[in-house]
């Protein structure tokens, strides 16, 4: 089991890397007899293809809640929207808008700033983790492996559960996995 998560880590790893290398933003600008022109390359990549008729999958979720603008935000940022559209199954931990108010102040928009895009990343991808599994079912969890390499606790608590600290307060089923929202920001140990 431990060697199929290595393995399902190292593709999901690969896709992301290769996906954000293909998907920046260029501007190229020439100059010719005082004529300037300006050319600019669209993002490409499963994540910005319009496809009205799939279910929906975990970045599509994300985008369509009022109470994820701040997690879109920090996705677009980090430049990680092709791995959330990957065929998955990913299960993806997405703190509210009130969750990441609740870090000390300025914190959300120093991670926005460009210099911090690797950093950001990473606090991204400790919410993301292989599999499609409820609530219910994380119950029979210990840990998780993230796909930053690191390991989150699983806490069950009554009826609630916890991932990293932060408790699932929603559910909500995709076309590539499962979206489960969590009261609080899940922040790497490194």
């Amino acid at each position: 089991m431990k060697t199929n998560l290595s393995i399902l880590f190292t593709v999901l790893l690969v896709v992301f890397f290769f996906n954000c290398k293909n998907n920046k933003e260029t501007s190229v600008e020439t100059s010719t007899n005082n004529t300037a022109t300006t050319s600019t390359v669209e993002k490409q990549g499963q994540a910005f293809i319009a496809d009205d008729g799939s279910t929906p999958n975990v970045l599509q979720i994300a985008i369509g809640s009022k109470d994820h603008t701040t997690l879109v935000a920090a996705v677009q940022a980090a430049e990680l929207e092709n791995a959330l559209v990957n065929a998955g199954p990913l299960m993806v931990f997405a703190p509210t808008n009130e969750a990441f108010a609740a870090l000390p102040t300025g914190t959300v928009e120093d991670l926005l700033k460009p210099e911090n895009k690797a950093t950001l990343a990473n606090i991204l991808l400790n919410h993301v983790t292989p599999g499609n599994y409820s609530k219910d079912f994380l119950k029979k969890f210990k840990k998780l492996g993230q796909a930053n390499n690191q390991n989150i606790e699983v806490e069950v608590i009554g009826d609630d559960v916890f991932v990293g600290g932060a408790k699932i307060i929603a559910s909500v089923s995709a076309g590539n996995g499962i979206v489960h929202v969590v009261d609080k920001v899940i922040l790497p140990e490194n």
